[in-house]
């Protein structure tokens, strides 16, 4: 029984490690992309990150959701995604119109403000997974990965609700819920491991040196086939290239995160915070006009570094104290229970 708890607790080191880093990559690449036009190193980092990093996060949501899909768990958890998305989506739009003066600005419900589609999606996963709970995984996987395709050909605004990205992403939802602590099993110590590490590294090189030549727009997965310039019958089968190189990556980049409980443990315990919080940093340091300062590649490793000292500062725990009434309020007194919802047997 103790080697069980160890086996489960050094599980959970893992995936909160994993969560912090991934938030930290998160912070670094919208920092990152004002300068991608400008840097090829900021560029070659961008697209590095982009080829793991929100696949890798939508992974560790699935993983993370195994204990709340169904049931009252199920139910508070989908109220406080509902709550969070209006809540950030109306305080961006004010932000925006009110100190940042975008013009033919607008606030509404059905378009996501930049990073807050992952919570209409994360909204989607959830129900998608709990409408398929009585089918196989290996079924669930199958029908995740032909979503992904098929909605590349709809003539859709893939803006509208996120509905891109979630089909495009759905798969790394369903492989965290179903399989994430199997493949999670796989990644022991040993040469391998380190092996995949400098591997990981190599892709950025790689990369820097042009060797990954297609558009951004691919890994962003918010757009068609046809906006992304694809209009042949065969353009699914890129998809398929796409995930394919993602998974290739994500692999690698795990080899990087550590399996022992310690400081980043706790952080990524609280990455809920840096997620909704740091996009007002990002667009006050744009609208700042600092980026304009930035008139040589040596910035891009200070704002590595700060990506790094924010994500820290933003998962603080006096943060939490400072901003759970907003981020995580009392849900409880919302109900939305009907007899029978979420109660799907298994």
């Amino acid at each position: 029984m103790r080697n069980r708890i160890l086996i489960q607790n050094d599980q959970e080191s893992f995936f909160y490690n994993l969560r912090f880093m991934l938030i930290v990559c998160v912070l670094a690449a919208n920092a990152l992309e004002p300068l991608i036009t400008r840097f090829a190193g900021a560029e070659a980092l961008f697209m590095w990150i982009y080829t793991f990093h929100m696949p890798l996060f939508v992974w560790v949501t699935g993983y993370f959701a195994r204990s709340s899909i169904r049931g009252t768990a199920a139910r508070n958890v989908l109220k406080q995604i509902a709550i969070q998305y209006v809540l950030f989506q109306t305080l961006y739009a004010l932000m925006d119109a009110t100190v940042f003066h975008t013009p033919h600005m607008r606030l509404s419900f059905f378009a996501p403000y930049l990073l807050l589609w992952f919570l209409a999606s994360h909204f989607c996963w959830r129900l998608l997974v709990w409408l398929t709970m009585n089918w196989k995984p290996h079924q669930r996987l199958i029908a995740s990965i032909a979503l992904g395709v098929i909605v590349g050909y709809m003539p859709v605004d893939g803006f509208w609700l996120s509905f891109s990205r979630t089909l495009v992403f759905l798969p790394f939802f369903v492989l965290g819920y179903d399989y994430g602590a199997v493949i999670r099993s796989y990644l022991v110590p040993g040469w391998g491991r380190r092996a995949a590490a400098v591997l990981s590294a190599a892709m950025l090189i790689y990369i820097a040196c042009g060797g990954l030549n297609i558009s951004a727009g691919w890994l962003l997965g918010s757009k068609t086939f046809a906006e992304l310039g694809h209009h042949e019958w065969y353009a699914g089968v890129l998809r398929l290239g796409v995930y394919l190189l993602e998974i290739v990556s994500a692999l690698l980049f795990l080899a990087w995160v550590p399996n022992l409980t310690s400081k980043i443990t706790d952080l990524g315990k609280r990455t809920l915070y840096v997620f909704l919080l740091h996009g007002f940093l990002v667009r006050l340091a744009i609208w700042s006009g600092i980026y304009s300062y930035m008139g040589s590649a040596l910035f891009v490793p200070i704002i590595l570094v700060a990506a790094v000292l924010f994500a820290i500062t933003l998962a603080h725990p006096l943060v939490r104290r400072t901003f759970k009434a907003l981020i995580e309020p009392d849900i409880t007194r919302i109900s939305l229970h009907r007899p029978g919802a979420f109660k799907r047997s298994a």
